[in-house]
């Protein structure tokens, strides 16, 4: 067999038709590289189509913040809380639990923000350069975004992850209760306060804009085949193919961007990195009797309310749990009542007709930062996964940086803070 590094015809070939994935295949044609997507779902079908369709640049602050770790019993606590452990997952879970603490110190906290800055602050301008040719710009809009409070404490209580914003060049405007009824008059009275971060945008259907982008790949001659990765033909030092449970595929190179399944394939690419999954949930209401003007977050809720083309999605929550335990549907329908209490325009007999559910997988790092950037263990590997809450956001950056990077180029961003190699001699 040759040394892949000279099989001119293989193609780069990328793991995962997320919107990560694709925005790595749609970069690597722009120069001039043969793609091969592998994915055993449909482009788009995984996290990627039930997000909250956020494009925030000022998504920057960790989640291991200090002062989170005290609030955690209460959300456990709570069965409308945003915080949900399934217990038996719990041994399993620890490690990770363990370096998300000691991923919250200030100093490390700052160092975050700053690298996801930079990853998330061209997201809506990134995504309208891909998706001009696509034909899909108009799935993108920039009308910024609100974080509503019940209450002056919780206001307060936000200031810190307010203040990290602003330090990583985000505007940020305090509304009085006049104020933030003017810009979103269907809003609960309850809410006596908010904040306007004008930058953000949303995708109005994630699921359309990562179709749309993946078309595109196909129109420019790559390729996306539906197959389950499983594993890697190796020779000196680098991939000459990715195993599938449809066959060996040749490889130039390898982007593994599966999401939350990374963990294993990462693991035979040299890398054993703490990667774990955040289960989400949404309900989108269709036809919903009041459509909010712009995308909220609500402050003591944790769940987001966007409006898309299918209706309006209600998404947030975290569950840890694994990759194989069964939905927990009441977490999704306990965002129905949230949505209804956040806008009382909503009907209170919203029926199943018309309301779809979904859950899915985060894939989440302890310290917020997704792993991009060289495999440890082979030349021609490389990474692109782990972005937590914030991979649709993240991954047109990210297909560029991991572009930049098989290139040789001078990279867009500074990939250090995303090294696998951040791990190394920490337990892994």
């Amino acid at each position: 067999m040759n040394d892949v590094g000279t099989d001119v015809d293989a193609p780069v070939v990328v793991i995962g038709a997320g919107a990560v994935g694709i925005a790595c295949a749609s970069f690597l044609q722009r120069d001039g590289r043969k793609v091969l997507v592998l994915d055993p779902d449909g482009p788009g079908e995984g996290a990627s189509f039930g997000n909250a369709g956020g494009l925030n640049g000022s998504s920057v602050v960790p989640v291991a913040m200090p002062g989170v770790l005290p609030q955690v019993p209460r959300w456990l606590l709570d069965p409308l809380g945003p915080l949900a452990i399934r217990w038996r997952y719990l041994p399993f879970l620890l490690p990770w639990l363990w370096r998300f603490v000691r991923a919250g110190t200030p100093e490390k906290v700052q160092q975050q923000a700053k690298a996801l800055r930079g990853l998330l602050a061209p997201s809506v301008d990134a995504y309208r350069g891909l998706l001009r040719p696509a034909g899909a710009e108009d799935v993108l809009h920039r009308v910024g975004h609100l974080n509503v409070y019940k209450s002056r404490a919780s206001f307060e209580k936000d200031g810190a992850a307010m203040e990290l914003r602003r330090a990583n060049g985000v505007e940020v405007l305090d509304l009085t209760a006049d104020e933030l009824y003017q810009l979103e008059p269907a809003l609960s009275r309850d809410y006596v306060l908010g904040r306007l971060i004008s930058e953000n945008g949303h995708c109005g259907n994630p699921l359309r804009m990562v179709q749309a982008l993946a078309e595109h790949v196909v129109r420019n001659g790559g390729r996306i085949e539906r197959a389950r990765a499983l594993g890697f033909v190796t020779m000196n030092g680098r991939v000459s193919a990715v195993r599938s449970d449809a066959g060996d595929r040749p490889a130039s190179h390898v982007v593994l961007a599966a999401g939350a399944w990374s963990r294993r394939l990462a693991i035979a690419l040299g890398d054993r990195l703490p990667l774990d999954t955040e289960r989400g949930y949404h309900v989108t209401i269709k036809d919903p009797e009041v459509t909010p003007r712009l995308p909220a977050m609500a402050s003591e809720g944790k769940f987001a309310v966007t409006p898309m083309e299918m209706g309006l999605r209600v998404a947030g929550t975290v569950e840890f749990g694994g990759l194989d335990a069964p939905p927990n549907w009441r977490r999704a329908r306990i965002l129905l009542s949230q949505a209804q209490a956040m806008y009382p325009g909503l009907s209170r007999d919203i029926g199943e007709d018309r309301t779809t559910t979904w859950m899915g997988f985060r894939p989440s790092m302890p310290d917020s930062l997704p792993v991009i950037g060289p495999s440890s263990g082979f030349a021609n590997a490389f990474h692109a996964f782990g972005h937590g809450h914030v991979g649709l956001a993240a991954a047109p950056m990210t297909g560029r940086l991991v572009a930049d990077l098989i290139a040789g180029r001078t990279p867009c961003l500074d990939p250090t803070p995303f090294s696998a190699r951040r791990f190394v001699g920490n337990g892994g």
